[in-house]
C-alpha cells in the first residue's frame, strides 16, 4: 500500500494553524544546483536553524567532517529559527524538494507527521557509523521513537538552569566548601536562600532574574516544577486529560511569590542584571558563553528541586530525515554518516552550553573539565519535557496557548487557582483538536483533501 501524503490544501491549512502571523523571513537557501566540491562523489543537502555561537560551532563540526570525508560535499543552509523554519521544512517535504538531512526540536517531531513529512532512520546504517541506542539516555532516545521507528536522532539536550554568582553569595554563606551553591530541597529553603542573597544584592539590582513577562520562559519553568510535583498531562493513550489543577496552583503560587516578595523586577533585563551583580538568574544553558565571556565568577545548576524531586525543563535538538519520495542511495547514506559523525564529535557543541546526547562524550576528560557544564550535566538524568503530543514542542501551539496564561499568574493579573483551571480547559480543547498537519483524508477521519 502506498504512503499517504499531504495534499497542498492540507499542508497550507496546517501551516496556517501552526505558524505565528507575520513574515516568514527565510534566510538565503542554497539551491544545490552548483557543482560538487572538488573530488567529492556525493552531495548531502543539510538544513539547520543554528545562528550565533551555535552556528559557528556547527560550522566547525561540519568543516571537521568535510576534512575527514572529502568524498562527501555537504551543502548546508541556515534558516530562520522558529515557525518559519518548520514551515519551510514542511513545504519542502510535501513538495518532494526536501534536503537530505535536517534539524528539529524533539518536541515538534510528533506533530510533524512522521511517515508523511519525515522518514525513519535506518538504525542499522547508523550503527555501521558508530551510533547505537545504548549510547544515549534511554528516555531521550525514546522521545524520538514513534510507532516503533526512530524519527529523531538526538544531538543534545538544552536545559533551563539556575545561574549564581559565587563572588556575591560566598560572603552571604550560601556557597559550600565545594564551591557550589548550597543545596535546597523545599520552597521554604529556597526563599530563605533568596532572603539572605537579597541582603548581599547591590542597590538597584534584582535578586533573581526570572523572565517574568516572557511566555516561553514562564512556560518552561512551569513544566519543570509541575514535573517535580509528579504532575501529568494526559493518560498513556493521550485520550484523557490528567492535568492536576491543585499541583499547578502550587507551582503558579511559587513563581508568583518571587514577584510579591520583591526578589525579581518584572521586565528587567535578566542577563544584563546578572552580569552587573544580581546574585541569581534562571536562563537557558545557551547563556554559558555569554557569562563565561564576561569572566564572571559563577556557577550553574539545574533548577532547584524545591518540590522534592529533581527535574529541570529540557528540550533537544535532533537530526531528522525530511521526507523524500526516492530516499536512499549515496545521499541518504551520506546523511546518516554526517549525522552520526556530528553526534559522536560534539565536544565543540558542548562549549556552547548544550549537553551532548551521545553519552560517551560526557565521560571524556575534555568534557568533565568544562566549567560550569560539569556542574549541570546531571540534568540529562532528570529531564522535564512537554507531553508527547502533536501540539507540543519549542514554539509550538501548547507553549503559545499556555505560556501567556502562566505569565498572567506570575505578573499578578490573574489568580493562580483560576489560571490552573484555565490551563486544564485549554489542554482539554487541544487534546480534542485534530493535528492540521497529519495529512489524513476524510475517509481516514481527518480533514478533506
Amino acid at each position: 500500500m502506498g504512503r499517504p501524503g499531504l495534499s497542498r490544501r492540507q499542508l497550507l491549512a496546517g501551516i496556517a494553524g501552526l505558524t505565528v502571523a507575520g513574515s516568514f523571513g527565510f534566510a538565503a537557501l542554497g539551491t544545490g544546483a552548483d557543482a560538487l566540491a572538488s573530488g567529492a562523489d556525493t552531495r548531502v543537502r543539510y538544513w539547520n536553524l543554528f545562528s550565533g555561537g551555535d552556528g559557528y560551532n556547527m560550522i566547525a563540526m561540519l568543516d571537521a567532517f568535510r576534512e575527514a570525508n572529502p568524498a562527501i560535499d555537504v551543502k548546508d543552509s541556515t534558516l530562520q529559527w522558529g515557525n518559519p523554519f518548520y514551515t519551510k521544512l514542511a513545504m519542502a517535504a510535501a513538495g518532494n524538494r526536501a534536503p537530505d538531512l535536517g534539524v528539529m526540536h524533539m518536541g515538534r517531531v510528533t506533530g510533524f507527521s512522521p511517515g508523511r513529512l519525515l522518514d525513519p532512520w535506518d538504525v542499522e546504517l547508523l550503527a555501521k557509523y558508530g551510533v547505537r541506542e545504548a549510547d544515549f539516555n534511554p528516555a531521550l532516545w525514546k522521545r524520538g521513537v514513534i510507532d516503533g521507528k526512530l524519527y529523531a536522532l538526538p544531538l543534545d539536550i538544552h536545559v533551563q538552569l539556575c545561574f549564581y554568582r559565587r563572588d556575591i553569595l560566598k560572603p552571604a554563606g550560601l556557597i559550600g566548601d565545594d564551591g557550589r551553591l548550597t543545596p535546597v530541597t523545599s520552597t521554604t529553603e529556597w526563599f530563605d536562600v533568596l532572603k539572605e542573597a537579597k541582603k548581599a544584592t547591590k542597590k538597584g539590582l534584582q535578586t533573581i532574574g526570572l523572565w517574568t513577562n516572557d511566555q516561553n520562559f514562564q512556560w518552561w519553568f512551569f513544566v519543570a516544577f509541575y514535573t517535580q510535583l509528579g504532575g501529568t498531562w494526559f493518560n498513556d493513550a493521550n485520550t484523557e486529560v490528567t492535568f492536576d489543577p491543585d499541583k499547578a496552583t502550587q507551582v503558579l503560587e511559587f513563581l508568583r511569590q518571587h514577584v510579591t516578595d520583591g526578589y525579581t523586577i518584572p521586565g528587567a533585563p535578566t542577563g544584563e542584571q546578572f552580569i552587573n551583580g544580581a546574585p541569581f538568574t534562571w536562563e537557558g544553558n545557551w547563556s554559558v558563553p555569554v557569562f563565561s565571556g564576561a569572566k564572571l565568577d559563577y556557577g550553574a545548576t539545574p533548577l532547584p528541586p524545591v518540590f522534592g524531586e529533581q527535574a529541570t525543563h529540557a528540550e533537544s535538538h535532533a537530526f531528522v530525515l525530511p521526507h523524500q519520495a526516492d530516499r536512499g542511495g549515496a545521499a541518504d547514506d551520506g546523511a546518516h554518516r554526517l549525522a552520526a559523525y556530528i553526534v559522536q564529535n560534539a565536544q565543540a557543541w558542548a562549549g556552547g552550553g548544550h549537553i551532548p546526547a551521545y553519552t560517551p562524550t560526557l565521560s571524556t576528560p575534555e568534557y568533565q573539565e568544562l566549567v560550569p557544564q560539569n556542574e549541570y550535566v546531571s540534568a540529562m538524568d532528570h529531564q522535564a519535557t512537554e507531553p508527547k503530543v502533536w501540539f507540543a514542542g519549542s514554539t509550538g501551539v501548547l507553549a503559545q496557548d499556555l505560556g501567556p496564561v502562566v505569565v498572567s499568574s506570575t505578573m499578578g493579573s490573574a489568580q493562580p487557582a483560576a489560571v490552573a483551571q484555565r490551563m486544564k480547559s485549554r489542554l482539554t480543547a487541544l487534546l480534542a483538536a485534530k493535528n492540521p498537519m497529519d495529512g489524513r483524508t476524510a475517509a481516514e477521519g481527518g480533514a478533506a483533501a
